[in-house]
């Protein structure tokens, strides 16, 4: 189990997502949202994204400001572990986004999102949930973790129209 989470906001008119370029690990030189493995010691799936968030980009978070917005699959050829991801936005947030040795956070208005340099899933699936669907979906990726074989997205229930 994994989380995935992304700060928005309203920013002197503007509706600003935030992003973060991952510095080491999985997913390095790729900007994202924030998160990582539900870990032991995390009582909640949502305990799990608010730690993630501080760890990765020093704000805190309840559970009661996170919407869970969707949950994604991803597989890898060449990796027998399926990942399984719960996606949440998150409104309301205290301290100020900063620098980990993780993560370099970045806010965007949503006309700016850096989708070639995200995850080749991002592009399909995020913008749905910037708009306010809710969303389940597969992607299952080839050996060089960039190209997506296939996919099965899902919008409120309902597969979105192309």
């Amino acid at each position: 189990q994994y989380t995935l989470a992304f700060l928005l906001r309203d920013h002197q008119g503007e509706k600003q997502v935030l992003l973060g370029m991952k510095k080491r690990g999985f997913g390095e030189g790729k900007w994202n949202g924030f998160g990582g493995k539900v870990e032991v010691t995390d009582k909640t799936i949502e305990d799990a994204a608010a730690r993630e968030m501080t760890e990765e980009a020093c704000v805190d978070v309840h559970g009661k400001d996170m919407e869970r917005v969707g949950t994604l699959v991803f597989t890898f050829t060449d990796k027998p572990e399926v990942m399984h991801v719960h996606v949440f936005q998150i409104r309301a947030y205290s301290g100020t986004p900063a620098e980990t040795d993780e993560m370099r956070p970045q806010w965007y208005t949503y006309d700016t999102i850096p989708y070639p340099s995200m995850w080749a899933d991002d592009s399909i699936w995020l913008p749905h949930v910037l708009e306010g669907h809710r969303i389940t979906g597969q992607f299952d990726f080839a050996d060089d973790e960039t190209t997506v074989l296939h996919h099965v997205l899902d919008l409120d229930g309902n597969e979105p129209p192309n």
